[in-house]
């Protein structure tokens, strides 16, 4: 469809209720334009509604200050103003709650009809807020064809973060729209010969980085000034409405506490920093990498594996709703290395991370691991453990069941342990950095086994790696071969082989679970 060139969204009033300009109700003081004040008939309802805005923003300047932050979004296809009657119409979408409505045809007593009238609203609050609003309408034909579209299509977008507040209407259109058997096109006001008037993607905005922005946009308004087709005069037919409004909420300060004293032999640990009580979520990642001083680190996965920068990712499901840390994909059952000497705690399960441990270095700096198919004989709470140590294997269990095995690793620096779960920081640089174990040899043989055993006993056998096999079916022969086949699995930009492996790397030649018995 043709795009219009960009022109300022239209606003909304002060309570983002803009509606409430053609229900009855007042506005700013003044009557509505369904109530029929004279003055007001003669004014486009859009730019009413934008004057309405004008007004209670210099009335906010001058007061308090800034408004609320947040954001919302609505639209509609259709609305029928008749006065002194209910409003008539398609449904009114709203946000927050992201939403989606497809509308099939409409008809308002055979005077304004329909092929369809969609809609959609998205709006995300936060220290960067984000709104956005569209309307569809298809097949319009008002009063037995006097008035035609292809289609009209809203679209209102605001944007507001730290020190700017932006917003837009482009891709808001009328298409192959004629009245009285002329073309008109967007931007346009033309009069219907001596009984109304008309006017096409018409609106106004108001935004500053104090206030946020707010904007509407009425595609298609049809006013009348006199009675006309079984309508009374006052009259207002809307097609195509959508309005945002986006204030960013102030950024949280981010307090670094002094580093703890060390504590003394034998005295309690802090618990891991999840999901603290009275801790409020962070809602943009510390971009801060602070240098880990405990000695020593090797990567925490043993063997080929691949990995992408994915921290500060949108997650839904955890705090702050971003990504805290980097996913490492490797083949199922892959060792996981403990990252520098120190002591394992807070070992266990929980819905998100699944099999999960902890890992504090003699810094004080925390590690978490997360999504392990099982843990090794070390992973016992206050097991004292030194880097290389297994702590585990590769697995998917938590909330990335289904998903390419991998493990999720954090670091959470001791001068950040003050913010709780949010006091992570990316790790990329820091796994580019370290010791990746892949091309040693080991005193068990093709198997790894760790170096120390601590306070466990040495295990009687090693897991070098495995297959999934649940896609086997025992009543076709050849599915158990098809399941031990090598797949191909993508993580991002990488593509990793599942399979058996080696210390060098080199694919094993059985595919199948292999144990290295060891003397005990």
């Amino acid at each position: 469809m043709p795009a219009r060139p960009s022109k300022p969204a239209p606003s909304v009033n002060d309570d983002g209720e803009p509606s409430e300009a053609r229900t009855g109700h007042t506005c700013s003081g003044l009557p509505c334009l369904h109530n029929g004040a004279p003055v007001l008939k003669r004014t486009p309802l859009g730019l009413l509604v934008a004057l309405t805005l004008l007004t209670s923003a210099s009335a906010e300047a001058s007061g308090d200050g800034a408004q609320a932050s947040g954001a919302t979004a609505r639209a509609y296809g259709i609305r029928v103003l008749v006065p002194n009657q209910p409003e008539a119409g398609t449904p009114t979408l709203s946000a927050p709650h992201d939403a989606v409505l497809f509308t099939g045809s409409f008809n308002y007593n055979d005077i304004v009809t329909t092929g369809s009238a969609n809609a959609s609203v998205s709006a995300v609050s936060g220290s960067e807020a984000n709104a956005s609003a569209s309307a569809e309408v298809s097949g319009l034909s008002v009063f037995n064809g006097e008035i035609t579209a292809g289609s009209i299509v809203a679209h209102a977008h605001a944007n507001a973060r730290a020190g700017a507040a932006t917003g837009d209407i482009d891709g808001s259109a009328v298409n192959e729209l004629t009245a009285l058997g002329q073309a008109v096109g967007g931007g346009a006001s033309v009069p219907l010969a001596d009984w109304g008037s008309l006017s096409t993607v018409q609106g106004g905005a108001s935004g500053s980085a104090a206030t946020g922005y707010r904007g509407s946009v009425p595609t298609l308004e049809i006013r009348l000034t006199a009675d006309h087709g079984g309508l009374p005069a006052g009259t207002t037919i809307l097609v195509g409405y959508a309005e945002v409004a986006a204030q960013a909420a102030p950024p949280t300060p981010v307090t670094v506490p002094t580093t703890p004293k060390k504590n003394k032999k034998g005295a309690k640990q802090a618990p891991a920093p999840e999901g603290k009580p009275g801790i409020p979520p962070i809602l943009q990642p510390p971009e801060i990498t602070p240098k880990l001083t405990a000695g020593g680190y090797v990567f925490p996965v043993y063997g080929p594996s691949s990995f992408t920068d994915t921290f500060g990712a949108f997650r839904g499901d955890v705090s702050g709703n971003w990504h805290h840390g980097d996913d490492i994909f490797a083949p199922l059952g892959a060792p996981i290395l403990a990252v520098a000497s120190g002591t394992v705690f807070s070992v266990g399960w929980n819905e998100v991370g699944g099999n999960r441990p902890w890992l504090r270095d003699g810094q004080g700096n925390l590690f978490y691991y997360a999504h392990l198919s099982a843990f090794s004989p070390l992973a016992i709470n206050g097991n004292r453990v030194y880097a290389e140590d297994v702590l585990g294997f590769v697995g998917n269990p938590g909330d990335a069941e289904g998903t390419p095995y991998h493990l999720h690793f954090e670091i959470h620096p001791v001068g950040l342990l003050g913010l709780g779960y949010d006091g992570a920081v990316n790790p990329t640089s820091y796994l580019l950095a370290w010791k990746h174990l892949q091309d040693v040899s080991f005193d068990g043989g093709n198997a790894w086994a760790p170096k120390r055993a601590g306070t466990a006993p040495k295990p009687g056998a090693i897991l070098i790696a495995a297959n999934d096999i649940s896609t086997a079916d025992g009543l076709d022969p050849g599915s158990l071969q098809r399941a031990l086949a090598p797949v191909a699995l993508k993580a991002d930009a990488y593509v990793i082989k599942s399979g058996i492996f080696s210390p060098a790397g080199k694919p094993a030649a059985k595919k199948k679970l292999l144990a290295a018995n060891l003397p005990h």
